[in-house]
């Protein structure tokens, strides 16, 4: 923990990390087991189903996932049991309270490779925040395992602000800079969203895949030569119940209704894209404003990967014509929607050819609803 921390009010992204998963399902594989489980539920239910008393199945096709979607892959932690029919859902050992849970040990080996790219020792670091949008325990936190294991002295909480938690980690990271309370911090994001999907459900089945990202937030007397300057972030909430999901520790006063489909992602696709879009576009060109820059001038959006449709509409609307894959990159259709991390994925594997002066900005958007935009500049 730092001694004297100046009031600098300069935080840059120092550096970003990435795990992916090894294994990774494409449409094909997702579709085939599917297909199979909704043949075995119909054939099973026939005669309920010719009285009319519950609904057959419809089955999936890799050409309705691409469309509704974009989404051709998706990473996992736990392959086989998802796609095997009779449990289709990830399947692994519980862990002891002595060794490092899930959560921890992927976020840990994003943060130690944003670590090693900013040249940055673990005991200069003064906090650690863990934002995602479903924690596997509620304590004790994750973020304080996080940093045991990196050896970060200081402090450390979880947040989540669903689809958002990685921008609104940001910005409070930043807030801490710009006060004087932290001169780095790491916002850790292990979203290990294959434990919250329906597999079963044809509209969702395909949506999401697992990862863990890691951005380096710090005051820019420490950062390195090559970092991005964060020159603005703003955050937005409207309630909405169109993403929901329902589990808790209080389903247990409910014990008949705590296997339902509304403990695990829901969502009507429909009403989210038609109210967000225009909600987001506008966020960013209002912001934009603030900073006296023409959204136009852009130089790329990494913007929240859970529909190609809304990142392609919503692209349109900030810079006045349709985005090319340079100035709005794409990582959905190999990682599928990693929740908060899609941004931070697309920053990471697409920023190193930037320019020096280069504006951009990474956006979040999801459940809540919640946004959040971080414009940042490219310094060298």
């Amino acid at each position: 923990m730092q001694d004297s921390l100046s009031l600098t009010g300069r935080p840059v992204i120092s550096a970003t990390g990435l795990f992916t998963p090894q294994e990774s399902i494409t449409n094909e594989e997702l579709v085939d087991s599917f297909n199979t489980y909704v043949e075995r539920f119909n054939a099973a239910n026939a005669d309920q189903i010719a009285a009319g008393e519950i609904e057959a199945l419809a089955p999936s096709s890799v050409g309705f996932i691409e469309k509704a979607s974009g989404i051709k892959a998706r990473h996992v932690m736990s392959k086989a049991p998802i796609l095997d029919p009779d449990i289709m859902t990830p399947r692994w050992d519980e862990r002891g309270n002595d060794e490092h849970s899930m959560m921890a040990e992927i976020g840990v080996t994003a943060a130690r490779q944003a670590l090693e790219r900013a040249g940055r020792d673990p005991k200069d670091v003064d906090a650690v925040l863990c934002a995602a949008s479903n924690m596997e325990r509620p304590y004790p936190a994750m973020a304080i395992e996080i940093q045991q294991a990196l050896g970060i002295e200081g402090f450390g909480f979880d947040m989540n602000v669903a689809c958002s938690s990685a921008t609104f980690g940001i910005q409070t990271a930043a807030d801490y800079v710009r006060a004087g309370n932290a001169k780095s911090v790491l916002v850790v994001s292990p979203e290990i969203t294959s434990g919250h999907l329906n597999w079963r459900d044809r509209d969702s089945h395909f949506i999401f895949g697992d990862v863990a990202t890691a951005v380096l937030v710090e005051d820019s007397s420490m950062a390195p030569a090559d970092h991005w300057e964060i020159l603005s972030t703003k955050l937005k909430t409207v309630f909405s119940n169109n993403i929901r999901n329902n589990f808790g520790f209080l389903n247990r006063a409910a014990p008949e209704n705590s296997q339902n489909a509304d403990k695990l992602f829901v969502q009507e696709g429909r009403k989210v894209f038609k109210e967000v879009v225009p909600m987001v576009a506008q966020m960013i060109i209002d912001e934009a404003e603030k900073l006296q820059m023409d959204p136009a001038t852009l130089r790329r959006l990494w913007l929240h990967q859970a529909n190609a449709g809304m990142n392609r509409l919503i692209a349109q609307r900030v810079l006045g014509h349709e985005a090319n894959d340079d100035e709005s990159p794409t990582v959905l259709d190999t990682y599928g929607n990693t929740s908060s991390a899609g941004s931070i994925i697309a920053f990471h594997k697409h920023k190193d050819d930037l320019a020096q002066g280069d504006n951009g900005l990474i956006c979040s958007f999801g459940a809540g609803y919640s946004a959040g935009t971080v414009f940042v500049r490219k310094m060298a």
